[in-house]
C-alpha cells in the first residue's frame, strides 16, 4: 500500500502565531498567554462547553500547540473530525483555491464540487440507481434531515399510520431538537422537553427486543454501527443484518448514523459496509475539519420522500465545504489510508491489551475505546494534557481515542509507552495517601 506521508513526531519547534495578527480585534489577542485568553473566553462566550482545557493556536499533522507554546499529540482529532490531521498541505491548498474561486452560492444554484461530491459518496456507498444526497453542515443537521425523512415514511395510503421511531439505548445522534429526541441520555434531553414525540428505545444489540418493537406502525429505526459516545461499543455479530431484515419486513426505514464512524474511521469507507440501509448520515471526518454533513438516501422510493420545499439549508453543500470533502476523500483513497487505519488498529489492540491496568480494548480502526481497572479516566485525561497528549473520557473508567487517520505507528507507540505513567499519576491523584 501507499504509506502516509511522514508527520512530525514532536512538532517543528516554531513558536505559535496567529493568522491575521494585524486584523482588528484579533490583533489585541496577539501575544496573550492561555490564562488571559481563557479569561476573555469565559467573559464573552456562552458556557455550554465549560471552561476550555487549553487555548490551541496552531497545528501540523497530528501535533497542536497552545498559546503558551506547549505541544500536544492530538489523539482525539477534534472528536474524529480531523481525518487528515492539522494543516494538511493538499487540503489547505484545495480549500484556499476554492475560496479564491467561488466560496458560497445559495441553493438556488449548484456548483461542480457539490455534484462531484454527491456522485462520489453514492459510488463509495455502492448506492443503487435513484439514490440521492442532501448536504448539511454537521452531524446533528444530517440526523435532523433523516428525522424528517422518517416522518415522511408515514404509511399514507396503507391504512396503518406510521408514527413511531425506534432508537437504541445509549445512542447519541446530536443536540438539535429532532436529533436530541433520538438521543438516549436523559441528562441531555430533560432540560429541553417536550421534544418531538414518538421515539422509543430498545436495548442495544438485542435482536429480539428490536424484533418485538418494530411493526407496521414504525416509520424508521436509527442505529449507530458503533456507539461512540457510549464508549466505542459495537454489537453481536449479525445484529445490523438482522436490523435490516426486521425493518424491511415491516416497511420501516433503516437509518445508519455514520457521523462518527464513516469516511475511513474504522478502516472502511463505512462501518456498515455489507448492509444496504435506506439512509446513511455523515459528517465529522467527511470535510477533514471543514464543517459539512450529508444524508445519503438509497433507492428511488426513499430518495423521493422529501420533495422540493420540505427541507433546506443556507450553507449546506457550498463550494468550499464540498471541495474540502473531495480533497479529504482523495487523500484517503490515494494514500492508502484505509489499510493504514487497519494496521494502526492492530498496533493499538496489541499495545493497549498488554497493559495490566487495561481491562478491555474495543478498537474499530482508529475509533478506539478501552477500560481502566480504576475509575480514573477523567484524571488520565488531565494527566495526559500535562504530559502532551489529547485524550477523551467517555465514562469514569473509559477512554476514547480518535486520532487523525494519518497518525504514525511511532506516535501511537509513544502514547502506549507513556500511558502507564499517566495512569499512575491519575490514580495517585484520585487516591492520595
Amino acid at each position: 500500500m501507499s504509506t502516509p506521508a511522514p508527520q512530525p513526531e514532536h512538532g517543528t519547534g516554531t513558536p505559535p502565531s496567529y493568522p491575521l495578527a494585524e486584523a482588528g480585534e484579533l490583533s489585541q489577542l496577539q501575544g496573550l498567554h492561555s490564562a488571559e485568553l481563557t479569561e476573555r473566553y469565559n467573559a464573552s462566550l456562552m458556557g455550554v462547553f465549560g471552561t476550555p482545557q487549553r487555548v490551541l493556536v496552531r497545528g501540523s499533522g497530528c501535533v497542536v500547540w497552545d498559546a503558551d507554546g506547549r505541544e500536544y499529540l492530538d489523539l482525539l482529532g477534534g472528536i474524529a473530525v480531523n481525518a487528515l490531521g492539522h494543516a494538511h498541505p493538499f487540503l489547505t491548498s484545495v480549500v484556499s483555491s476554492q475560496l479564491a474561486t467561488l466560496g458560497h452560492v445559495s441553493n438556488f444554484f449548484t456548483s461542480p464540487t457539490q455534484i462531484a461530491l454527491a456522485e462520489k459518496l453514492l459510488a463509495l456507498a455502492q448506492a443503487p440507481a435513484g439514490s440521492k444526497v442532501f448536504f448539511a453542515n454537521s452531524g446533528t443537521e444530517a440526523n435532523e434531515a433523516a428525522f424528517k425523512l422518517a416522518r415522511r415514511n408515514d404509511g399514507a395510503g396503507t391504512g396503518t399510520p406510521r408514527t413511531r421511531i425506534i432508537a437504541l439505548e445509549n445512542a447519541f445522534h446530536g443536540r438539535s431538537m429532532g436529533a436530541l429526541a433520538l438521543t438516549w441520555k436523559q441528562a441531555y434531553r430533560e432540560p429541553f422537553e417536550p421534544l418531538p414525540g414518538g421515539v422509543e428505545w430498545v436495548p442495544a444489540g438485542d435482536v429480539e427486543a428490536l424484533r418485538a418493537a418494530v411493526d407496521e406502525s414504525v416509520c424508521a429505526v436509527f442505529i449507530e454501527p458503533i456507539q461512540g459516545e457510549a464508549g466505542v461499543r459495537g454489537y453481536p455479530e449479525g445484529y445490523l443484518q438482522a436490523a435490516r431484515e426486521i425493518t424491511r419486513a415491516a416497511g420501516a426505514l433503516l437509518v445508519i448514523d455514520e457521523v462518527q464512524t464513516g469516511i475511513g474511521r474504522t478502516g472502511a469507507w463505512f462501518a456498515s459496509e455489507g448492509i444496504e440501509p435506506d439512509a446513511i448520515t455523515l459528517a465529522k471526518g467527511l470535510g477533514g475539519g471543514f464543517p459539512i454533513g450529508a444524508l445519503l438516501t438509497f433507492g428511488e422510493r426513499t430518495s423521493s420522500l422529501l420533495s422540493a420545499g420540505q427541507h433546506g439549508t443556507t450553507f449546506g453543500g457550498n463550494p468550499a465545504a464540498t471541495a474540502s470533502a473531495l480533497a479529504t476523500l482523495h487523500v484517503i483513497e490515494t494514500q492508502g489510508l484505509l489499510a493504514h487505519v487497519r494496521e494502526m488498529d492492530q498496533l493499538l489492540t496489541t499495545g493497549l491489551g498488554a497493559l495490566d491496568f487495561v481491562s478491555d480494548v474495543r478498537a474499530h480502526g482508529l475509533l478506539v475505546g478501552f477500560d481502566l481497572a480504576a475509575e480514573a479516566a477523567p484524571a488520565v485525561v488531565r494527566a495526559g494534557l500535562e504530559a502532551g497528549f489529547i485524550l477523551n473520557s467517555t465514562g469514569p473508567a473509559s477512554l476514547r481515542l480518535a486520532p487523525p487517520l494519518i497518525v504514525t505507528a511511532g506516535q501511537l507507540q509513544r502514547f502506549i509507552e507513556a500511558l502507564p505513567g499517566l495512569y499512575a499519576t491519575a490514580t495517585a491523584q484520585e487516591n492520595p495517601t
